[in-house]
């Protein structure tokens, strides 16, 4: 047990967290939300959202992780031995987002290609569904697509090889390369992106504040909803990063940092998608709201659409711009990856290797799923009911658990306290044990009438599911599963007192 791998240095550790944080959804999901829920006034909910629910939860897994020492079924076993599943529940939406994550970075490699020339042509939306990836109706499978599969095997050989090298030899040095180049694309696609004609129409349409949207609970919703879902919270990524961190680290700092720069690149984001759309309304000569798009469509649809309407150096910027988004996705998909390879190497105490070899191999046979012509509807309502009844849900009952059943709050604030600068206070317990479970509450009710009443993107009701609800509830009976299917070895249960990994 003394010999677990740690983080060479805590800013490998800062890097690799961010680069979980920041993923897709941080490019084609918050400038949308934000233009849709208030423009400027979004981000006073937005900043609430931030300090009261995502930094608290933040500081709640890094904790969690850095006082048990294990993956998320480990620690929250040492915490509680009843609460095992809850972590293997967790494991498997990783496992889950995993197997569509993949597909969607495929998307993004093959499109730098297609950037090149322009290859989608004049109607990239229709190159997107018909020659592209082929979609056919919901419910249907459909052929194999080789413009994705190609670039799904790379994809998976990519991640799967960086984990092999392990946390510091492989996810650490991984996250040093890709984060700050992941950065450095990104603000040239910025600066290139408010330099053109229309872009300050699209930034007005962002920030104008629309104060009465304050008013409306659902906007207050959505902004907690994107906290939550952007920072990698509730799905077993932060308690096992944590767990590789070395025994002196400042917990609560490094929350802050994750939070705020995570925050920082949506800001970012917002800013280069927004200036990029009014530019595309200023072509076609129509309002900035008649272009706004999130999503699959944004990313690899609108987005093209600009790009061909570039008055110069089309090709380059193209690339730019799905090159950021594989750099977004692979760092996410190695952290999401690490979760169930973590866990399923200390439950069955087999070697990395061998994890990694199983884990990320069956994650990647599964993955072909999506890269069939029915892969798009099937991708979809997946995506959708794995985040809504698992990474919320999950997220929700973890709260539950560790604060009003286990009473751990305040062991876990003396343990945070007792390695970092920043004190936490009141407001932590207050943020955990009041604001985070009624809004999340309020979220899982509000998406369970929602989800009753109406069929989700009006796929068929069977549709949805099986490729919906069942596969969120079977990612809960695989928790208890994976549980009871073999016990832990009661000294593995004992807390690791020694230390022996990289500094502060």
């Amino acid at each position: 047990m003394g010999n677990r791998e740690n983080w060479g240095t805590r800013a490998g550790f800062v890097l690799a967290a961010i680069g979980s944080a920041v993923g897709l959804g941080n490019i084609w999901r918050f400038p949308g939300v934000a233009y849709e829920n208030g423009g400027g006034a979004f981000f006073l909910p937005y900043l609430i959202a931030l300090l009261t629910a995502g930094i608290p939860l933040l500081i709640l897994e890094f904790t969690i992780g850095h006082k048990y020492r294990g993956s998320a079924p480990l620690s929250l076993a040492r915490m509680r031995k009843g609460f095992e599943p809850l972590g293997w529940w967790q494991v498997a939406v990783s496992f889950v987002i995993s197997t569509y994550y993949a597909v969607i970075v495929a998307w993004a490699i093959s499109y730098a290609w297609f950037a090149v020339g322009q290859k989608w042509g004049d109607n990239p939306q229709d190159f997107l569904l018909g020659e592209y990836l082929q979609v056919v109706d919901a419910g249907k499978i459909g052929s194999l697509v080789p413009n994705v599969l190609i670039p799904l095997a790379l994809v998976w050989l990519v991640a799967l090889v960086i984990l092999f090298k392990g946390v510091r030899k492989g996810i650490e040095i991984a996250n040093r390369i890709f984060i700050p180049t992941l950065v450095v694309v990104f603000l040239i696609i910025v600066i290139r992106a408010i330099t053109l004609e229309g872009a300050i129409d699209g930034l007005n349409a962002f920030f104008k504040p629309d104060w009465k949207a304050l008013t409306n609970g659902s906007v207050w919703v959505a902004a907690y909803s994107q906290i939550f879902f952007s920072l990698s919270i509730g799905f077993a990524i932060m308690i096992t990063y944590s767990s590789y961190l070395s025994r002196k680290t400042d917990l609560t700092n490094n929350a802050f940092i994750v939070g705020f720069a995570n925050s920082s690149f949506e800001l970012l984001a917002g800013i280069g998608v927004f200036a990029a759309l009014g530019f595309m309304a200023a072509q076609q000569g129509v309002g900035v709201h008649e272009v706004v798009s999130k999503g699959v469509i944004l990313a690899f649809a609108v987005f093209p659409q600009i790009i061909n309407e570039f008055p110069g150096l089309n090709g380059f910027f193209g690339v730019l711009f799905f090159l950021s988004l594989v750099l977004a996705g692979i760092t996410s998909l190695i952290s999401i990856t690490e979760t169930y390879v973590s866990a399923v190497q200390e439950k069955f105490k087999i070697a990395r290797w061998k994890a990694v070899a199983f884990g990320g191999g069956l994650a990647a046979l599964i993955s072909i799923l999506f890269a069939t012509q029915g892969g798009l509807n099937f991708l979809d309502s997946v995506d959708y009911f794995i985040n809504s009844y698992g990474v919320a849900f999950a997220g929700l009952v973890e709260v539950i658990l560790v604060v009003w059943v286990a009473r751990e709050l305040k062991n876990l604030q003396s343990h945070a306290d007792g390695v970092s600068d920043m004190r936490l206070g009141l407001w932590w317990r207050v943020c955990l044990s009041v604001v985070t479970p009624v809004i999340l509450g309020y979220m899982l009710i509000q998406s369970i009438i929602t989800d009753i009443t109406e069929s989700y993107s009006g796929y068929p009701v069977i549709f949805n599911v099986y490729s919906g609800w069942l596969v969120a509830g079977a990612a809960i009976i695989l928790g208890f599963v994976f549980t009871y299917i073999k016990k832990w070895d009661p000294k593995h249960l004992e807390i690791p007192d020694d230390d022996k990994g990289g500094s502060n």
